[in-house]
């Protein structure tokens, strides 16, 4: 006959307590873990907005793509916005934008950014920048100019920044449709031949494209 089992000896409170602990040490280590890594993964931008590192870069420039803000004409270009990345690379905009040009003057964003929704290609470029990097700016415009906008922008101290904004085909009503991403490629010198592959790569493919880039010429 099988002598009956014996009872597991009854562990003291302070030993309750102290697996319990543990318990809950290693339950936080995880959650701790796993959030890091999602934070890593998606990335966050300087507003909390999220953003991902793209594919077009260099020992000069990096660029970043930020989910496409839906659209909306603003009566005013000094309207109050809310854009997910600077320079705004998406979103609402003044009913009007800039003509295709150089500038020697700032432009609001609100202006711009309805030329991106056009598939346009917007330079901006901070008062630090050396003048022999503006002056190659100007020169890389002059060398294939449309739909091509250049202005300098007192917040950017010494950086050079492009931005576009693609969509996955043309829209008649970008509102009630994907409003795809914006892409901003932030340099801290000239860099043309990843400026090159920024415009050609992102050029006329916003939701409110041009049938093509020969139709956004010089003051047009």
């Amino acid at each position: 006959m099988q002598a009956p089992k014996q009872r597991a000896a009854e562990r003291s409170p302070a030993e309750r307590r102290t697996r319990l602990w543990l318990a809950i040490f290693s339950l936080s280590g995880f959650v701790i873990l796993g959030a890091l890594i999602a934070f890593v993964a998606i990335g966050s931008g300087d507003d909390g907005k999220t953003t991902t590192t793209s594919g077009i870069s260099s020992d000069n420039c990096a660029e970043k793509s930020y989910p496409g803000l839906s659209p909306k004409h603003l009566q005013s270009p000094d309207a109050k916005t809310n854009y997910n990345s600077y320079p705004p690379a998406s979103g609402p905009h003044f009913q009007t934008p800039a003509p295709w040009n150089i500038y020697e003057d700032p432009i609001k964003q609100t202006i711009l950014v309805h030329n991106l929704e056009h598939g346009g290609i917007v330079i901006q470029y901070g008062p630090d920048v050396p003048e022999g990097d503006v002056e190659k700016v100007r020169s890389f415009w002059q060398d294939d100019p449309n739909g091509l906008v250049v202005a300098p922008n007192p917040r950017l101290d010494a950086k050079i920044v492009l931005t576009a904004w693609n969509a996955p085909e043309y829209q008649e009503d970008l509102e009630t449709t994907d409003p795809g991403k914006g892409y901003v490629l932030t340099c801290t010198k000239f860099d043309g031949d990843t400026f090159a592959e920024f415009r050609d790569d992102r050029r006329n493919k916003a939701g409110e494209r041009f049938p093509s880039v020969d139709d956004m010429t010089p003051g047009t």
